[in-house]
């Protein structure tokens, strides 16, 4: 639905405003400047409908044969790419899911490959709902002689059960054992990657009489991935020089992109999305989410947004979630480009869609990160002009902008603003603000805050005791970050986190306040975490008494004594440190059987 002139108006005049250079990307591809909708040279413009009428089709109606029938409707001839597309689309749906590649495979002419099979196990295994139709699903792409690619494997494995995983382990090993295709693509890889493509080069493919197929392409496009070039001349000379008759189609294509997307093949990577254009054949919605990962991962940001807007001018469109995910990464850098925010912003608007929430909010990140605030209002208002109201994500957002910008007074007066305006500020948005007094070395205010914010009636939480904590080291009252921190453990019942304790007691120790560390990892025991034992040990040996280690040792136990592990450290420790008297003497009073432990015998033998 098509957002009203007003807010139309005042996401203009916010543009107006931000964008007072000419993008230097469109002038480096000959982009016109007044252009409001970048389109690449070969780009072909298409807005058909009929991936979403398909997925319309199979989202609002139970599996049946009448929905079988409607697919084969000519009017939606199916492609790999709207397979992807509509499997993509239906990961929240495993049942429905499942049911489509099933009809895919059985009734739809189209050929399998193993990135539909690859897409269908990470759904079954996100949801966990059918693990049956997960082992059912592998088998069936392990027979048809398609291969797991090592990413998805990793991915796989990461999300199942230990049991399920080893399972997934023993199945991978054997599948690339039995799979002769392996070795072959090995052995392509070991030959392109030797040399500079040549004549000898292709004489020796040639030589080999390999078995050209997409199964096949992919393994060795994905074996030559560190060597993206090489790659390619692979790619072109198998789509184009062989007499065995194979023509790359798109399943090929875009196992090429993914290996191209890098700095060094970027040039290349273009020039294969206008020849698979020319070819009638589309990105996928699969090869664009991972494409786009590993440019931003690579801070390629001009050729992610690049790709974003040429997504989105074909049939498969990237969700608002890609959007979101997209300007978060463009302004996640110290110097987000403003240009770039807005040429993601404008495309996506361009689609007749509304803004949602979450891209005004990644807009208003990005401006407020690099202290641009009077921008950063006009997105404000052109959000309500849209229907929303700031909240306490917008809001939070501002409060770390002003404090990175070292405008604190400004940062407070948000918090009375806000609850002027009926939103009131949540312990986030407290915590922020503290934080940003506690960076700007203003610790005295951050407390002053911090009794505001309980004056409101909430409660610390474990990261804004971390905060304040830091705060305190931060002008290096270390004794008094110890008396906080034990005071709101007693009567905040506030949980520190475990990095909280290790901080505090490592300059604890520095200081040589031994008690008050010991008074500490006691605490953290009686919270359940892991007892931070390490950095006694040599604190010990340097500056602790007999009793300072029979303290400590007293900390450490359960039940009745401490671990022979925990006894053997310290013992150790004032061993090494010339103290042979003293661990003599702990070893004296420790249990008849640590006594007579062989590493005992061993290091008091060696003395």
């Amino acid at each position: 639905m098509y957002r009203s002139k007003a807010v139309l108006s005042s996401l203009r005049n916010a543009y107006s405003k931000i964008s007072t250079r000419s993008y230097l990307s469109r002038a480096q591809v000959g982009f016109p400047s007044n252009s409001s909708s970048i389109q690449l040279p070969w780009q072909v413009r298409s807005f058909s409908s009929k991936p979403e009428c398909m997925l319309q089709l199979v989202l609002e109606n139970a599996w049946s044969k009448k929905v079988e029938e409607e697919l084969k409707n000519p009017d939606t001839s199916l492609t790999h790419e709207t397979a992807i597309y509509l499997l993509r689309k239906l990961d929240k749906h495993p049942e429905k899911a499942y049911s489509f590649l099933d009809w895919v495979i059985r009734e739809s002419g189209l050929t399998p490959s193993s990135p539909l099979y690859s897409t269908m196990l990470r759904i079954l295994v996100l949801q966990q709902r059918s693990m049956k139709r997960f082992w059912m699903t592998l088998t069936d792409m392990k027979q048809g002689g398609f291969y797991m690619d090592e990413e998805t494997y990793k991915t796989l494995y990461s999300l199942l059960t230990k049991a399920d995983a080893a399972a997934l382990a023993h199945f991978y090993e054997r599948m690339l054992k039995d799979n002769a295709v392996s070795d072959v693509a090995g052995s392509v890889s070991a030959a392109v990657s030797k040399a500079d493509w040549s004549c000898e080069v292709e004489r020796e493919l040639q030589e080999m009489k390999l078995p050209f197929s997409d199964n096949f392409v992919i393994r060795v496009l994905k074996e030559l991935r560190e060597h993206p070039l090489k790659a390619l001349a692979f790619f072109h000379w198998v789509g184009g020089g062989t007499s065995s008759g194979y023509r790359h189609g798109t399943v090929t294509y875009n196992a090429a992109l993914r290996v191209l997307a890098r700095p060094s093949s970027v040039a290349e990577f273009w020039s294969v999305v206008h020849e698979m254009k020319t070819a009638g054949h589309e990105v996928d919605l699969d090869t664009y989410i991972k494409v786009s990962r590993q440019f931003q991962k690579s801070r390629m940001m001009v050729e992610a947004v690049q790709l974003y807007e040429f997504m989105m001018d074909g049939p498969f469109k990237p969700s608002v979630q890609d959007c979101s995910l997209l300007l978060r990464s463009l302004s996640a850098g110290p110097s987000p480009d403003l240009d770039l925010v807005f040429r993601v912003s404008r495309k996506y608007e361009s689609t007749g869609k509304s803004l949602s929430k979450a891209v005004y909010d990644g807009i208003h990140r990005s401006l407020t990160s690099v202290a641009r605030f009077e921008e950063a209002e006009e997105i404000m208002k052109a959000m309500r002009d849209a229907g929303y109201e700031p909240d306490n994500i917008t809001y939070s957002q501002l409060v770390f902008g002003l404090c990175k910008a070292n405008r604190l007074e400004e940062a407070r007066g948000v918090v009375d603003q806000m609850e002027a305006q009926g939103c009131f500020p949540d312990i986030k948005t407290w915590t922020i603000l503290i934080q940003g007094h506690c960076k700007n070395n203003e610790v005295d205010k951050a407390f002053a805050c911090f009794a505001n914010m309980l004056e409101k009636g909430f409660d610390i939480d474990s990261d804004l005791l971390d905060v304040l904590v830091g705060g305190f080291l931060s002008q290096n009252r270390i004794e008094g970050a110890c008396k906080f921190l034990m005071e709101m453990v007693r009567n905040a019942n506030v949980k520190p986190w475990q990095t909280t304790y290790k901080g505090l007691i490592d300059k604890l120790l520095e200081i040589k306040k031994g008690d008050e560390a010991l008074d500490l990892l006691e605490m953290m025991k009686k919270q359940n975490y892991p007892a931070y034992a390490e950095p006694f040990d040599g604190y010990l040996a340097k500056f602790g008494t007999l009793e300072d280690a029979k303290k400590f040792l007293d900390v450490l136990s359960s039940k009745d004594s401490p671990s022979f592990a925990a006894y053997f450290h310290v013992v150790e420790a004032f061993y090494r440190g010339g103290r042979l008297a003293d661990a003599k003497n702990l070893v004296f009073i420790s249990p008849h059987h640590f006594k007579t432990h062989p590493k005992i015998t061993a290091l008091f033998g060696a003395a």
